[in-house]
């Protein structure tokens, strides 16, 4: 017998607690005959202003991520989405390889992370410099510059919006996140990507790839398109940005 809802495929998505963004976002992506189940890791809401409580935020993802996968993975999905920005890229890109096998071993499915999805997109894309948007303090915009350096990307620009607590990325404004795209923008870039999972971005750079004319990559929006492709699943979904539209 066949999973009524999920036929073509069940997607687990692992967030933290405080992350109210992208499940509504993987909400748009999700094909006919595909359904999506959420596992939560379980992190306070505090701000993240200091060195301290920073590091103790990421540790804190870091001690929930597998248990959460442990627990999400008794519904029988049939891939994974590790729904944890900052982990995906924190140390590189050998650590962020090693993380995604270790993942994938765990879960017993295919496993797909932010950062890898992301260079899979650019380089379908052809894109080799890149201005970066992201929701961090200081300490998580090195992380990200870093692994995308490593991966052999240009960035001429990052801004980080430096927003306060986990649960208030999500509170970024619709301006806020046009205004600092249109300061990524220039000549001098093939993208703009975009990171952090509970910076609710997708609707907002598909239209930004039709008034800066070219790529803007929502995180979320090309983590869910490698969990389909790498399903199996081929289908196009229209209005959140070209990645998902043609590849």
């Amino acid at each position: 017998m066949t999973d009524q809802l999920g036929p073509r495929g069940r997607i687990a998505i692992v967030v933290p607690s405080t992350n109210t963004s992208c499940q509504p976002e993987s909400e748009l992506l999700r094909p006919r005959g595909v359904s999506n189940h959420i596992a939560r890791i379980s992190i306070r809401e505090r701000p993240l202003t200091s060195e301290q409580a920073f590091m103790e935020h990421v540790q804190a993802m870091r001690d929930g991520m597998r248990s959460a996968i442990d627990q999400v993975i008794t519904c029988q999905p049939t891939h994974v989405i590790m729904g944890v920005a900052l982990e995906a890229f924190w140390g590189g890109v050998k650590a962020a390889d090693e993380l995604q096998a270790e993942l994938t071993a765990r879960a017993g499915i295919g496993v797909s992370m932010g950062s890898t999805a992301t260079v899979a997109a650019l380089a379908k894309l052809g894109a080799k410099r890149i201005a970066v948007l992201t929701p961090h303090q200081p300490r998580g915009d090195e992380q990200v510059r870093h692994y995308f350096e490593e991966a052999g990307f240009v960035i001429p620009r990052l801004i980080g919006l430096k927003c306060p607590s986990p649960v208030q990325i999500a509170h970024t404004t619709a301006t806020q996140i046009i205004d600092a795209l249109k300061q990524l923008d220039g000549d001098d870039i093939d993208a703009i990507v975009q990171v952090g999972t509970n910076l609710a971005a997708i609707e907002l750079c598909a239209q930004a790839e039709r008034w800066l004319d070219k790529p803007v990559l929502a995180i979320n929006a090309v983590t869910y398109w490698d969990a389909l492709r790498r399903s199996g699943i081929e289908d196009s979904v229209h209005g959140c940005g070209l990645v998902l539209e043609r590849y």
